[in-house]
């Protein structure tokens, strides 16, 4: 198994206004939610429309943060392993993203995963904001060691190791949620 690690730590995003009957709420030529410094066009939107399956284990669950981050519902259910399916559903994969701002991701180990690997695993932490009428309640950090298998040349994710932890920023600290504010004059 080959073993990679990084340390990146990626810019906050924003969270469009959910309209789930959107092909993608993300503009191609913006940032990709995903933090690579790539735009979203050259980076998760061909896994998510459909052009090409993710060839990495790490392309796979960086298109899965963008496809959480925008809404893209279809996307994460398809991406699932048929085996692990039970439960999810598109209803509650929106009332999600309407509660949910997604706000930054870390890649931090990735074992495997590569395109002639059979499995993969990917350690990630991602920052997120819990929303009540539209602003920021809470925020949290959400750490995951994924599992990832691939059938016929595409990836799929199965399960992880999910640890959520709040995160509560000093009042003079910049706000998580991106907005360039202070903590205390923005979400506390």
């Amino acid at each position: 198994m080959t073993k990679h690690s990084a340390s990146q730590e990626h810019n906050p995003i924003g969270n469009p206004t959910v309209d789930s009957t959107s092909d993608s709420l993300a503009q191609p030529s913006a940032p990709c939610p995903c933090g690579s410094a790539r735009s979203y066009q050259d980076c998760c939107q061909p896994a998510i429309v459909g052009e090409h399956p993710a060839k990495t284990a790490q392309a796979l669950m960086r298109s899965r943060y963008s496809a959480y981050a925008l809404g893209e519902v279809d996307y994460l259910i398809a991406t699932t392993h048929p085996d692990f399916r039970a439960g999810l559903s598109r209803e509650s994969l929106l009332e999600h993203h309407q509660q949910t701002r997604w706000l930054g991701l870390s890649v931090l180990d990735t074992t495997a995963g590569n395109a002639d690997d059979p499995i993969g695993t990917v350690h990630f932490s991602a920052r997120f904001a819990e929303l009540e009428q539209g602003r920021c309640s809470s925020f949290g950090s959400l750490q995951e060691n994924s599992n990832f298998i691939q059938l016929e040349q595409r990836w799929y994710y199965c399960d992880g190791d999910v640890q959520i932890k709040p995160l509560k920023p000093e009042r003079n600290a910049p706000c998580p949620c991106g907005s360039g504010k202070k903590y205390k004059k923005c979400c506390d």
